[in-house]
């Protein structure tokens, strides 16, 4: 038999399926009451509801809960084991598991309250940037028992449901460390449903003691994983009655077999390769769990409001992180928010200009404005569009300039509204499709990244990168484009490739003010990512030729054309230093060490250094030099920067 448990207009109301139709049994009794009288009892109630002449709900028209609502208690098993393996290796570690899982069938207790039904939809969990699913199926207890055998436990069992455990990874793996089980990674929903198929009705794919479901799990149409569940390495009888060992086991009891190989987007994660990884899941998203015997699942997974923060306790054992001062000179103060630099414009300061710390602009014309750049995640967005508010109210946003593809520049294009043209270079908009995506940058604050950890965590740990859905230029150009911003005129000018595939740089004639994106670090060190260093150096020539006088850089505070000429005369430096370690016969890791910094050594975030002498050496001996991809490189700069 299948029992569902459906909603009416005086409640939920308990019936068995027959023929596509809905054959209720009396109002006011639950499943778990009628399961709890014990599967024969089950078995005449269901009976005599079919054989009933009372009136039927066509299946398909019907609001579907979860068979049982409330479950008593929810334990979810971890009986694949090389889910868990996937897990590991997902995490960078290795596939091979502990003795204890091969001793222990082991369970976690899931949250009854949050549990939905087949077709509802499922909040992201607060905070959370990387939220998954996992394809299970579900034991459910029907009479109950005690300190039972693996036999015994088997005849508890009243019938099977499709379960799908929702899971938060990146909360889930900062609450790791405490190591006392799961919390907030778990605890966002816990799909049952769409029936409680009793034991008898699925015998034809019984073998041994395991069920063979055929299962498939899909996102937006896109299958993600398949498999079969009688993979199980520990039974459902194994994992109930090592539960049972002292403990009351009750009627509605819900056991979950934990998730098919493959059967969640976890598993389909690599560092290594993560532009192979089919992303987690977002607003709108249609999340489609098909299991054979059992049913289907479809529900929408939606946006969740940012959770209220707590304020961490001080760590009396942690080695309190080196002091960060960008020294670099500037005539306007340093400090974050919003600060006039020219009649009209306006910049956005973050200090320090570390990683992700960006600045931002706006320029305003009579009755139209022009944003340059956004910030690394949308809280800080949105603070500072906020802040600009009492300008663009009166002069709206008409424009918004995206100097280069990087995250700390992008990744809050979201919160432009549809009727802001977003204009970049092509190159910009191309490298902008692929980028990593946002939320793998949460790897840097839950994953253990060995030695280079600490470093991440200091540079990464104070963003947030839920929600965060890259919105791509709508206009672009190739060198040179020309706006008119409420009758101002304001240029764009590709100087790249440099720092990126493309830079652009913002200049307002009028005003003398240039907002030179990343090709300008002041008192902070540059990266070259994309090279030629040549390209770099011409470009800096080009941003003085324009005669601006005030200049916004990407990162550190507002300077003039000598905040130019100092990052032009770092990046000859690089270019000296490299060419005379490799004309030596150092390798390029071995020039990072011997380099000699000079006066950029107090230049913030310095161990970027190796990164740029990498570049010279792929330019000088692209044979040789092996080509390193960032996450790679990034790693590399952590080490050096915490040594």
């Amino acid at each position: 038999m299948r029992w569902v448990t459906y909603a009416t207009d005086t409640g939920d109301r308990v019936g068995v399926i027959g023929e596509d139709r809905i054959h209720p049994v009396a109002p006011d009794v639950s499943l778990i009451e009628l399961i709890g009288r014990g599967a024969e009892e089950l078995r005449a109630v269901g009976e005599a509801a079919l054989a009933s002449a009372a009136p039927t709900v066509p299946l398909a028209e019907a609001t579907l809960r979860a068979p049982i609502p409330r479950p008593p208690s929810i334990r979810d098993s971890l009986c694949f084991l090389d889910h868990m393996r996937a897990c590991q290796q997902a995490a960078g570690q290795p596939r091979t598991l502990k003795d204890a899982w091969y001793e222990i069938p082991a369970f976690y207790f899931a949250c009854p309250s949050t549990v939905v039904g087949p077709y509802d939809d499922v909040t992201i969990s607060p905070g959370s940037a990387w939220f998954d699913f996992e394809l299970e199926i579900a034991a459910v207890i029907g009479r109950g028992g005690r300190d039972l055998t693996p036999e015994q436990a088997e005849e508890r069992i009243v019938g099977y449901t499709v379960y799908n455990d929702w899971s938060a990874r990146d909360l889930q793996l900062r609450e790791a460390p405490l190591a006392i089980g799961q919390a907030k990674g778990k605890d966002a929903a816990t799909t049952l449903g769409p029936y409680l198929v009793t034991p008898d009705e699925l015998e034809p794919y019984r073998r041994g003691d395991r069920l063979a479901l055929r299962v498939e799990a899909a996102v937006n149409g896109r299958v993600i994983g398949s498999g079969c569940t009688d993979a199980m390495d520990w039974s459902f009888g194994e994992v109930i009655s090592y539960a049972s060992r002292g403990v009351d086991l009750v009627p509605g009891d819900v056991f979950g077999s934990g998730t098919v190989p493959g059967c969640c987007l976890v598993e389909h994660l690599s560092l290594a390769d993560p532009a192979a990884f089919p992303g987690w899941l977002r607003d709108g998203d249609v999340v489609e769990l098909t299991v054979e015997g059992l049913g289907r699942t479809r529900q929408t997974v939606r946006a969740s409001a940012a959770p209220h923060p707590l304020t961490p306790r001080e760590n009396p054992d942690r080695r309190p992180p080196r002091p960060r001062v960008n020294r670099a000179p500037s005539s306007l103060p340093y400090t974050r928010g919003l600060h006039e630099v020219g009649a009209g414009v306006w910049a956005w300061l973050l200090p320090d200009g570390g990683y992700g710390l960006s600045n931002a602009g706006l320029v305003a014309g009579e009755d139209a404005s022009l944003l340059v750049d956004t910030l690394f995640d949308l809280p800080l967005t949105a603070e500072m569009l906020d802040a600009m508010r009492e300008i663009t109210d009166r002069r709206p946003l008409t424009h918004a300039a995206v100097t280069h593809s990087n995250g700390d520049h992008t990744h809050g294009n979201q919160l432009l509204g549809e009727h802001v043209t977003i204009v970049a270079a092509e190159a910009t908009r191309t490298e902008m499709r692929h980028e990593m995506p946002p939320e793998m940058l949460t790897a840097t604050q839950v994953l253990d990244l060995g030695p280079a950890t600490s470093y991440f965590r200091e540079r990464f740990g104070a963003f947030d990168f839920s929600g965060i859905r890259l919105r791509l230029p709508d206009l672009t150009y190739d060198k040179e484009l020309t706006l008119d911003i409420g009758g101002r005129e304001v240029r764009l000018m590709n100087l790249g490739p440099a720092h990126t595939a493309a830079d652009t740089v913002v200049h307002v004639p009028d005003a003398g003010v240039l907002f030179a994106g990343d090709l300008l670090f002041v008192g902070c060190t540059p990266i070259v990512w994309s090279g030629p260093i040549a390209n770099w150096i011409a470009a800096c020539d080009r941003m003085i030729a324009t005669g601006a006088h005030t200049i916004v850089p990407g990162h550190g505070p507002v300077t003039d054309p000598d905040g130019i000429r100092a990052v032009r005369g770092y990046l000859a430096h690089v270019v000296e230093q490299a060419d005379a370690a490799y004309a030596r016969g150092l390798s390029y890791a071995e020039a990072a060490q011997a380099v000699d910094l000079a006066e950029y050594a107090t230049w913030l975030d310095s161990e970027r250094i190796l990164v740029n002498l990498h570049r010279r050496y792929r330019e000088l001996d692209p044979e040789s030099t092996p080509h390193l991809d960032q996450l790679t490189l990034m790693a590399m700069m952590a080490e050096k920067g915490l040594s």
